[in-house]
């Protein structure tokens, strides 16, 4: 996996969101738009407090040829079961993805919140 240099600063306190893509998907306007896509489903629950630090949920998304979300899985947990559980809930409702450059081709991406 290769990592794209993308941040964003999101309601909970010292929570960053980062999206790690396959190597074989190189597209930096297509990354783009899946990170705007999961960082506008982002909702941090108020009770739940950002990961500490070296703590991150890591959720592990499956992308269809067409966009469409085959899979998404909490990999690392952060210790907080509800942060974890609004990570994978943003991943969720970005999808679907808009299709990916390489028509046809299934691929993987890692959303990680730290």
């Amino acid at each position: 996996m290769t990592s794209l240099a993308l941040w964003l600063l999101m309601a909970a306190p010292h929570a960053s969101l980062n999206v790690y893509f396959q190597q074989s998907l190189a597209s930096a306007s297509y990354q783009k738009q899946v990170f705007d896509k999961v960082a506008r489903g982002w909702v941090a629950p108020p009770e739940a407090k950002a990961p500490k630090l070296g703590q991150k949920t890591v959720v592990q998304v499956i992308v269809d040829g067409k966009g469409a979300i085959l899979s998404s899985v909490i990999s690392m947990q952060s210790g907080s079961p509800m942060f974890d559980a609004a990570a994978l809930a943003a991943v969720r409702r970005a999808g679907p993805f808009p299709p990916p450059p390489t028509a046809g081709t299934q691929f993987h991406v890692h959303v990680t919140w730290s």
